[in-house]
């Protein structure tokens, strides 16, 4: 897995929040080794959905992928989160979700 980071854009107006993110959430957070970086990944991707962060899913879906889950993994747990996180989010991250599938497609 190539290593993730804070948009360096931000550093512009937070270099702190983007060197914090960097170190603490991407660096000891995702790099522990009790949970493999798939697993993180479906579960950034399933609280993301249920608490409608949609700013941050894109980019996580994404990650997901990189990571070794499937588009019709991240389908089958966006469509069983539905029935705890509302239908409304649930659609909102499949949307998401086909957008990228259509990209790979295209690709």
């Amino acid at each position: 897995m190539a290593k993730q980071s804070a948009p360096k854009e931000l550093a512009e107006i937070a270099p702190k929040l983007v060197e914090v993110t960097d170190r603490v959430l991407f660096g000891e957070g995702w790099e522990r080794p009790q949970l493999s970086p798939r697993d993180r990944s479906l579960i950034t991707v399933s609280v993301l959905a249920a608490l409608y962060r949609t700013e941050q899913l894109g980019y996580h879906l994404g990650k997901a992928l990189e990571n070794g889950l499937s588009i019709e993994d991240l389908s089958e747990a966006i469509t069983h989160l539905a029935f705890y996180a509302g239908w409304p989010n649930a659609m909102t991250a499949m949307n998401q979700l086909k957008k990228i599938a259509d990209e790979q497609a295209a690709s």
